[in-house]
């Protein structure tokens, strides 16, 4: 098991809808978040992208000198920018910091920001582009000269001089819930992601990509997106989660909701019907809560519990292929600290770093070494007279 991270690029809080607690995302604060995801044993953190955030690669490379071991999950933006120029900062990003990089594929599902950015395609015209890119960009960085002519683009001797650290190009990650956008995933995809749904839900789109890869010959891997809420007790965590959206009102429930009704994104109108925006029954499946989604789009759901639940709950997500989790949580600084403190010794992480020697306890200190030394203490106690 792999447990990504995630960067708030845009803003974090202690609350939902609200200005109360709010963070802006400060170049020191991002450190802040990086380096501790870099020395917790994260595999890596995930950048969001959008007119609502700062720019994800410039964010990411800004972050590359000050982090050592952590992976930048940062996004292409087929018909935003061309393939060859993607190849290209994809080639050197991964150059500059050793092999770090991860590309997350996103085609994009609000029609209003897209056509900010200068893209007018329909949903389905958007995955057929995202099909013609990653076949170019695919080849290019994989060391190709690349001719290609499609519906959408016309590349003549596209290659790329400098190529990435990692062979044959850096992992792709997708996610996507329509029928085109599992047709993508199939044919180019390392790792495809899902939004938090309920297990049950989870399973089905597994099945499916899996069985969509296998017609293209390949095998694709499979990630979750999600937020989590873990304290030391249940009663905590879901005090918590309540906490998190206690300044949420009526009024910005409608408003949300009403915006994410005018993207044509599948995977949001799933995450919308998982509440219906209402407050009632908000636990949609046991320890998965919806009630992020009521004014945050995209992944909208979080895992609530103590350590021990919310670590079964990932397993069962395990158990049905989900190798790499996602996970963010409100502020997310201090959250970083607490689902590592809290879950990572109760999962089979794959990439755990080495814990430092805990340090000594005496009244000059908080930690205990051993046993050994605690009783050496109690035999010769130090004088502080």
């Amino acid at each position: 098991m792999q447990i990504l991270w995630f960067l708030p690029t845009g803003s974090d809080g202690r609350y939902l809808g609200t200005k109360i607690g709010f963070r802006a995302a400060t170049p020191d604060y991002l450190q802040q978040i990086a380096q501790a995801v870099d020395n917790l044993g994260y595999t890596g953190a995930l950048l969001p992208t959008g007119p609502f955030c700062e720019d994800a690669w410039i964010t990411a490379a800004s972050l590359i000198s000050v982090t050592k071991r952590m992976k930048f999950l940062v996004a292409i933006r087929p018909g935003v920018t061309s393939p060859s120029v993607a190849a290209r900062m994809a080639a050197t990003f991964d150059r500059m910091s050793r092999g770090r990089l991860l590309i997350n594929v996103v085609t994009g599902g609000d029609p209003v920001q897209l056509a900010g950015d200068g893209l007018h395609l329909s949903h389905d015209d958007r995955y057929d582009l995202t099909d013609e890119f990653l076949t170019v960009w695919r080849g290019i960085v994989s060391g190709e000269t690349v001719d290609f002519k499609g519906t959408h683009l016309d590349i003549k001797g596209g290659k790329l001089l400098f190529p990435p650290v990692q062979s044959p190009y850096p992992p792709l990650w997708f996610g996507g819930s329509s029928a085109a956008a599992k047709r993508v995933a199939a044919k180019h995809i390392d790792v495809y992601l899902t939004w938090g749904e309920p297990p049950q839900l989870v399973a089905e789109k597994i099945k499916e990509v899996r069985q969509l890869a296998a017609a293209q010959g390949r095998t694709v891997r499979f990630g979750i997106r999600l937020h989590v809420i873990v304290r030391e007790t249940e009663s905590a965590a879901w005090d918590a989660a309540n906490e998190l959206i206690q300044y949420v009102d009526e009024n910005a429930i409608a408003k949300s909701q009403q915006a994410f009704a005018d993207s044509d994104s599948e995977g949001q109108r799933r995450m919308s019907q998982l509440h219906g925006g209402s407050r009632e029954a908000l636990e949609i499946s046991p320890n998965l809560w919806a009630g992020i989604g009521l004014v945050r789009g995209g992944a909208g759901t979080a895992l609530v519990g103590d350590p021990d639940t919310v670590a079964a709950r990932m397993l069962e997500y395990q158990e049905l292929g989900i190798e790499t989790f996602v996970l963010s949580g409100y502020p997310h600084l201090e959250e970083a600290y607490r689902t590592a403190e809290l879950l990572f010794p109760r999962l089979p992480l794959q990439n755990q770093t080495a814990q430092l020697t805990p340090q000594i306890l005496s009244s000059f200190s908080e930690f205990v070494n051993n046993d050994k030394f605690a009783q050496q203490l109690q035999v010769a106690p130090v004088s502080t007279s």
